[in-house]
C-alpha cells in the first residue's frame, strides 16, 4: 500500500519582513495605525529577515543530499516566497526555484477591517470588534472583510489532502505565516480550540523557526506523522543570527 503521507515534513514561518518592523515601530510610538503602504501580500523580508533565511538555508544544506527537502510549497506572499528562494540559493534544498508550488491557501490569515491597526488602534476605532472578539474568542472571532482561524483552518485541510495525494514518502518544505504554522499543527495533531490556544499562549512561532514532522508507521491504523520539534530555532542561533518572534504587521491580536 503507498505511503500516504511525506516522509518527513517541515513546517516554517518566513524571516522577518518590513511589516514586523513597521509594527513594532507603531507600538512603540503609541500609535493606532501601523505605518507601511505595501499591501500585505507584497511586503518583503527585512535585512535580518533576509540574514535568518540564508542562516536556515545553510542548516538545511549541512544534512545529506537525500535527506533535504525535495517538495517545496509556499505561500504567494512575498516574504514567505523569498524565504524558500534564499534556502534553495544556500544548498538547502533538492528542488530549483521555478519548481515551487505557490499555494494561496498558504496565505496569512486575513484580517479584514483590522488590517494595519494596532491593538490600541482597535480599541480607539472600532472597539466593538475588540469586545467581539472578548466574547467569542480569537479562535472563532471573524472581522468584517477578515478571516477567523477556523476559517484558516477549512481551507489548510484542503491543502493536506492535497499533499498527501501528491507527495506521500516525500521530504516536504511548507513556508509560511504563524498563523498557518499553527493551525497546521492543530490539524496534524487532531488538538481542540483549547490545546492550540494553549500552545499559542506560550509566545509566538520564531521567524524561520522549524516544526517538523516525522512519519511513524506505527502510529494510526495506516502510520501518520509525528510531532519531532516545534518552533526549533536553533539553525539561526548557531550562526548567531538573532531571533525574532513578532506577529505579522497587520495583526492587531490574535
Amino acid at each position: 500500500m503507498q505511503q500516504r503521507w511525506p516522509e518527513r515534513l517541515w513546517i516554517v514561518r518566513h524571516g522577518e519582513s518590513a511589516g514586523n518592523v513597521a509594527r513594532d515601530a507603531a507600538r512603540a510610538a503609541g500609535l493606532a495605525r501601523i505605518d507601511i503602504a505595501l499591501r500585505d501580500v507584497d511586503v518583503p523580508l527585512s535585512p535580518l529577515g533576509e540574514r535568518q533565511s540564508d542562516a536556515l538555508g545553510r542548516w538545511f544544506a549541512a544534512m545529506p543530499p537525500e535527506e533535504r527537502p525535495d517538495v517545496v510549497l509556499t505561500s504567494p506572499y512575498l516574504r514567505a516566497r523569498h524565504t524558500a528562494e534564499r534556502i534553495q540559493a544556500g544548498g538547502g534544498l533538492r528542488v530549483e526555484t521555478r519548481d515551487f508550488v505557490i499555494d494561496e491557501r498558504l496565505r496569512e490569515k486575513e484580517f479584514g477591517v483590522l488590517d494595519r491597526l494596532t491593538t490600541k488602534g482597535i480599541a480607539e476605532l472600532i472597539p466593538d470588534q475588540a469586545e467581539f472578539r472578548r466574547i467569542l474568542g480569537k479562535f472563532y472571532h471573524r472581522p468584517p472583510g477578515g478571516e477567523s482561524w477556523c476559517d484558516v483552518i477549512l481551507r489548510l485541510r484542503s491543502a493536506l489532502d492535497t499533499v498527501s495525494l501528491h507527495h506521500g514518502g516525500r521530504r516536504v518544505l511548507i513556508v509560511g505565516h504563524q498563523v498557518v504554522v499553527l493551525c497546521l499543527r492543530y490539524l496534524l495533531e487532531n488538538m481542540t480550540e483549547e490545546q492550540i490556544l494553549a500552545i499559542d499562549a506560550e509566545g509566538d512561532v520564531a521567524n524561520c523557526a522549524v516544526t517538523e514532522y516525522r512519519f511513524d508507521p506505527r502510529a494510526g491504523h495506516e502510520g501518520a506523522l509525528v510531532l519531532h520539534r516545534y518552533n526549533f530555532v536553533a539553525p539561526l542561533e548557531q550562526t548567531g543570527t538573532p531571533v525574532t518572534a513578532q506577529p505579522d504587521a497587520n495583526v492587531a491580536s490574535r
